[in-house]
């Protein structure tokens, strides 16, 4: 194998969609797959078909349009005016909160001869997109209705991304109560978008919900829900590993030798005097990843990362040299940045033809 490199275990992700969906449907709540952390890989995708989930998310418009399988697609960033036609075109849903992108829509679904479906989304605390100003929903809706080639199919909201705000009963209620007011304006407007993986907290506990959908993606990869971090039941948490070949062990001092100022990425770092110790060094670094991942093996731990030089330290009786490969689990961070980064190998293992 060459590295550094993630494996990919499809019947792992598999499994976390098989008991995720089950989970959900129990209380007829639609999963939208989000498959953006791979780049909206096709190996991926298709292990969503096959396990019927119907419509596919991503926040890159090149992902989906590329995507051949007769699924949904839906667009999760709001769209950029200058992309509207690219929008009507390479998707049949996208989430939305602005007025003059919605008229940008319109205009190119019109050219197109083309229905574009949006769900508006409210901000309900979290920070980030979202209607904030409720009245403005309402008259949104109202202008919206006269439209030809936009249809309101649902109202969304996000959660713990930006502000970590997490997603309770009452929140939810509020959302379910603005969606069945905006309902009567809007007769399609029937979708309660509930929220990502962080909801999972609520489902996990049994607790009904006035939702209908909910965005999934870092539950099927990492197998946790993402309010608290916690496992979700009979779930993987090793779909995608990292391996990463060391390159050097050494016995160093805890503490720089001399007069130090800034780190590389301008930072002032902390560092504790723990005397001597065992570090090993692996060849990758903060280009390809973050530091907020988990070493398979206990008696090793981070300790800090360069651009392109992770290093661990090492228990005093390890029996690791230098070639032998260390394996971290990931957490949202590191996974989303290892996909992405082009000196990191990708291995799928047990994948669909």
């Amino acid at each position: 194998m060459k590295y550094p490199a993630i494996t990919i275990d499809c019947e792992k992700f598999r499994h976390n969609i098989k008991t995720i969906s089950a989970m959900c449907q129990r209380q007829g709540i639609e999963i939208v797959g989000v498959n953006k952390v791979s780049g909206g890989h096709p190996l991926l995708n298709k292990i969503f078909f096959e396990e019927n989930i119907k419509t596919i998310g991503d926040s890159r418009i090149e992902n989906l349009a590329r995507n051949p399988l007769p699924m949904r697609k839906m667009m999760l960033r709001l769209p950029m005016k200058s992309e509207a036609e690219a929008i009507v075109m390479g998707c049949d849903v996208s989430l939305n909160s602005e007025w003059d992108t919605i008229i940008a829509l319109e205009v190119a679904a019109r050219a197109k001869g083309k229905v574009h479906d949006i769900i508006l989304m409210i901000d309900m605390g979290d920070l980030r997109e979202g209607i904030h100003n409720i009245d403005q929903l309402y008259l949104l809706a109202e202008m919206v209705k006269h439209f030809r080639h936009i249809r309101l199919i649902g109202l969304g909201a996000n959660f713990t991304c930006f502000g970590g705000l997490i997603p309770t009963l009452s929140i939810l209620q509020k959302l379910k109560d603005m969606q069945e007011r905006v309902q009567q304006i809007v007769e399609d407007c029937t979708i309660v978008s509930g929220g990502n993986s962080s909801t999972l907290h609520l489902l996990q506990r049994g607790i009904e919900l006035p939702i209908n959908q909910l965005r999934l993606g870092e539950s099927f990869f990492l197998g946790v829900e993402t309010a608290y971090q916690t496992r979700l039941k009979d779930t993987y948490d090793d779909v995608v590993l990292l391996h990463t070949q060391i390159i050097e062990i050494k016995n160093k001092p805890s503490m720089p030798v001399g007069e130090t100022g800034f780190d590389a990425f301008g930072h002032k770092t902390h560092f504790e005097d723990k005397g001597m110790r065992k570090v090993a060094i692996s060849a990758i670094g903060l280009l390809d990843t973050d530091l907020n991942m988990v070493p398979v093996d206990p008696s090793v731990s981070i300790i800090g990362a360069s651009s392109d030089h992770l290093l661990c330290e090492l228990s005093q009786d390890s029996h690791l040299r230098v070639g032998d490969v260390l394996t971290f689990k990931l957490r949202y961070g590191s996974l989303l940045r290892l996909f992405f980064s082009p000196f990191v190998e990708k291995t799928f293992l047990k994948c669909p033809k």
